[in-house]
């Protein structure tokens, strides 16, 4: 995904883990950073979520920096520090919205989530023509060369990287959900 996208999508990711563990962190009497929820955001962010943002970064780095850099001057040590930049905002929303998740502010992280999802919205539609083209930064800037994203490996890569971060977040909520005891 690209890294403009990637810190609301990190933000809403890291607000709808904290909601889906209210119960368990007002249980726990661990401090925040030790609690299983807090530690299963942190699983997500670096083993689903990190990887996602870095295979954009590593093999379509012009359409991961959507067009506004040329990829090429790019250091890797850079690409690499705002991958785990990215990446690390799914704990550190976490850590924020858990404070209100557990006093129960459903209203209060609704309308984070919903402004949240506004910016990404707003974010993505100044974006299109960028989001929808796989070319190198000269290709796009120059007006030639560029295909439509669903023709080359940056469409099965983004199809592909939307499968693994849904089946990520539903794994993660699955674990931090409480199983319904049926009443008998």
């Amino acid at each position: 995904m690209p890294l403009p996208l990637a810190l609301p999508i990190a933000w809403l990711v890291g607000l709808t883990l904290a909601w889906a563990a209210r119960g368990e962190l007002a249980r726990s009497e661990l401090p925040l950073v030790l609690a299983r929820p807090f530690l299963v955001a942190s699983a997500f962010a670096m083993l689903v979520f990190a990887p996602v943002v870095g295979y954009f970064v590593a093999l379509h780095g012009d359409w991961a920096y959507l067009y506004l850099v040329r990829w090429s001057r790019v250091p890797s040590a850079v690409d690499l520090l705002l991958v785990v930049l990215v990446a690390a905002q799914v704990p550190l929303a976490f850590a924020v919205s858990a404070s209100l998740a557990m006093a129960k502010r459903g209203s209060v992280l609704m309308t984070a989530g919903a402004l949240l999802a506004l910016a990404l919205v707003v974010l993505a539609a100044l974006s299109f023509r960028r989001l929808a083209s796989s070319a190198t930064y000269a290709q796009f800037h120059g007006g030639f060369g560029a295909a439509p994203i669903g023709r080359g490996s940056l469409g099965r890569g983004v199809l592909t990287s939307w499968v693994a971060l849904l089946a990520g977040w539903g794994w993660a909520v699955r674990v931090l959900v409480p199983p319904r005891v049926a009443d008998r």
